[in-house]
């Protein structure tokens, strides 16, 4: 299911790459505002709890603390998109963007922990946007699954045999490092200033899934 990027029509398509950007954005400003530990790449956060269990065990309930973040985001996020039905890209990616502005609040106010809280919790829910039977049918923040599916394609058309979608994957993998690369300089220009526009961001993806799924006859997937 997680390579259904494809499948979907082109207002979608750009709707989860500008996600992807957004999980971009949003974990790079996370990674520089706290001691290199990410709101999005639960993998990355997976590494340093085993490193900071092994070399400084006072700091790993960081990295444990963020990933049981993210899992409840996902969990809340879910509740949300089961109970949303038509209007589940609108009210998932909603209280993500609502997240996010609390988020930029927190920052601004000095708080980091808060900062980081709601962040990952945002990044948890943002990953119901696109479901298929209750599971994740397109992954908008984490990539190591897409550029395995990429490397599968380019595989494939190597050997003659095509393979659809397989560089819609390689388009997510971009989004998402272009948004870090901007969400980083816009850490690195504006501070805390980047949060906010990370929140403007999320807001704007809001107003696009409200458009995408208030047409007649849209799709719920």
């Amino acid at each position: 299911m997680l390579g259904a990027m494809h499948r979907y029509d082109r207002s979608r398509q750009l709707l989860a790459l500008g996600i992807a950007g957004l999980a971009g954005f949003v974990d790079a400003t996370g990674y520089l505002a706290a001691d290199q530990y990410f709101v999005s790449f639960m993998s990355g956060n997976s590494t340093r709890l085993g490193v900071d269990i092994a070399t400084s065990p006072a700091r790993a309930f960081i990295p444990a603390l963020l990933i049981g973040g993210f899992v409840a985001g996902v969990t809340l996020g879910a509740l949300v998109a089961g109970a949303a039905g038509a209007r589940r890209k609108t009210l998932v990616v909603g209280l993500s963007a609502a997240l996010l502005a609390l988020a930029a609040i927190a920052r601004m106010a000095g708080l980091p922990a808060a900062f980081m809280g709601c962040a990952v919790l945002a990044m948890g829910v943002l990953n119901n946007a696109f479901l298929r039977n209750g599971e994740v049918a397109v992954g908008l923040t984490y990539m190591t699954g897409a550029l395995v599916r990429f490397g599968q394609g380019l595989a494939a058309a190597i050997s003659g045999k095509a393979r659809d979608g397989w560089l819609a994957n390689f388009g997510l993998w971009c989004s998402l490092a272009a948004g870090a690369m901007a969400g980083a300089g816009a850490s690195v220009m504006g501070g805390p200033l980047a949060t906010v526009l990370a929140a403007g961001l999320a807001l704007a993806l809001f107003a696009s899934a409200f458009a995408i799924e208030r047409r007649p006859g849209a799709q719920s997937s």
